[in-house]
This record gives structure tokens, C-alpha cells and sequence, in this order.
């Protein structure tokens, strides 16, 4: 049966699939010896030969997802062009994984990573949007106004924010801890709505994604996904 090229490099494990259309449109992609840069091409993976940077592909026998709690100063890629330092590090596994989405180089918790390109594409492309929990420390004691300003939507570079759940856990004389959740997924999102209500970030951690838990696991630490917790990523 045959399926687009890039949905069946995504399950070979190559890349995300919006990475393999990429991989595709460089012209590092050859079907049956022949280069294909162009999208659209269907390949039948029992029949054709299909190879990326003239290495023969095949999907992954064993599909792994992970909970990683991502450390700051760590980017969320397989690779970094300026040498700094990635999750991928800190991960060790024979499979070759991938980051699904991504935290700031300086937010820490909760990101997810697998070699399947389908739960790949669930996630960052969900029938809903999915709730996204965070723990921030913000500069100065925001007023009640501030408050209801993030929580209503607010403008960040001329998009305004969808409601958002903002929750003050305990404060003190020149800052405030607070727990944040929204379901999209800017970039900078929520540094960008902090600073919109006049009380920037000092730190940030995401502790939950949809009903996955960071937990007690330590910093630079991962695990499996269990078996509900996969289950649950299917549905999306």
C-alpha cells in the first residue's frame, strides 16, 4: 500500500514530518536510485527502495516514548548549529529519538520524546488543543487587573492570547509564584504574556502535558511513557 514519502520516512524514524518534507526538498532523498525533491511522490515501503543520504531506510521495529525533565541550558533539538549543548545528550537510548515540540533554552520540565512519527504528529497537531501546565516566577506582585488581563487574552506582537489560567501559589516581597496553563503553543508564549501584563519571567517549568505528569523525576532524568500514558497519546 503506498503512503506519501514523507509520512513513511516520519515512521522509519528519520525525522518529525514536517522535518522530512524538509529532507525531502533538499534533495536528500532517493526513490529507486532516482532523487526526489518534490512533495507529493507515494512510496510503497515493501517494494521501493528508498534511501536518505544514500542510507537505506526502514521503519523502526521498536517504537519508545519518553518523559524527559529537561534542564535549562539545554536546546530541544537532535542537533545544535552553535555547539550547545541538547536533550538528545541526555538521553541514551539505541533508538534514534526526537524531541516532540519544544521548551526555551532557559525553561526546564516536562518534554516528550519518541521515534514515532504518527504520536509525532497527534501531538503537535491535535483534533483539540491540549492543556500545557506551568510553574513561573514572575518579577513584582501583579494586581488584580494584571491578573484578569492574562487570564482574558493578551496582545503579544498583534496576537491576542486565548483564555489562560493563572493561579498565584505564593508570593513574596518582590515576587510571585504562580501556576500557568494554556493551550497553544507560541513561541516564548508565556514569557512574552508575563512581560505583556508588565511582570517578566524569572524562571519557568512546565510540570504537564494534556494528563502526562512531570512527577518527582529529577532534572536531566527520563523515563518510558507507560502504557496508559501512550494510550492516552493516541486519542489526541
Amino acid at each position: 500500500m503506498k503512503e506519501r514519502l514523507q509520512k513513511y520516512m516520519a515512521k522509519c524514524g528519520v525525522a518529525s514530518r514536517r522535518k522530512c518534507e524538509e529532507i525531502i526538498l533538499q534533495g536528500r532523498v532517493k526513490v529507486n536510485d532516482k532523487v526526489v525533491n518534490e512533495l507529493g511522490c507515494k512510496v510503497d515501503g515493501e517494494s521501493d527502495k528508498i534511501t536518505v543520504d544514500n542510507k537505506g531506510i526502514k521503519p523502526e521495529g521498536n517504537k519508545v516514548y519518553i518523559a524527559l525533565n529537561k534542564p535549562e541550558g539545554y536546546v530541544s533539538t537532535v542537533k545544535d548549529e552553535k555547539g550547545r549543548k541538547t536533550i538528545i545528550d541526555l538521553v541514551q537510548v539505541k533508538e534514534r529519538v526526537y524531541p516532540i515540540g519544544r521548551l526555551d533554552y532557559d525553561t526546564s520540565g516536562l518534554i516528550l520524546l519518541t521515534n514515532d512519527g504518527e504520536i509525532y504528529n497527534k501531538i503537535i497537531h491535535p483534533r483539540e488543543e491540549k492543556k500545557k501546565t506551568y510553574i513561573a516566577v514572575i518579577k513584582g506582585i501583579p494586581l488584580k487587573e494584571d491578573i484578569e488581563k492574562f487570564r482574558n487574552g493578551v496582545d503579544i506582537d498583534g496576537y491576542i492570547t486565548a483564555p489562560a489560567v493563572f493561579q498565584v501559589l505564593r508570593s513574596s516581597k518582590e515576587c510571585v509564584e504562580v501556576k500557568i496553563i494554556i493551550h497553544e503553543g507560541k513561541n516564548r508564549q508565556i514569557r512574552r504574556m508575563c512581560e505583556a501584563i508588565g511582570h517578566p519571567v524569572l524562571t519557568l517549568k512546565r510540570i504537564q502535558i494534556g494528563t502526562i505528569k512531570l512527577g518527582n523525576l529529577s532534572k536531566g532524568k527520563w523515563r518510558f511513557l507507560t502504557e496508559e500514558e501512550i494510550n492516552y497519546l493516541k486519542t489526541l
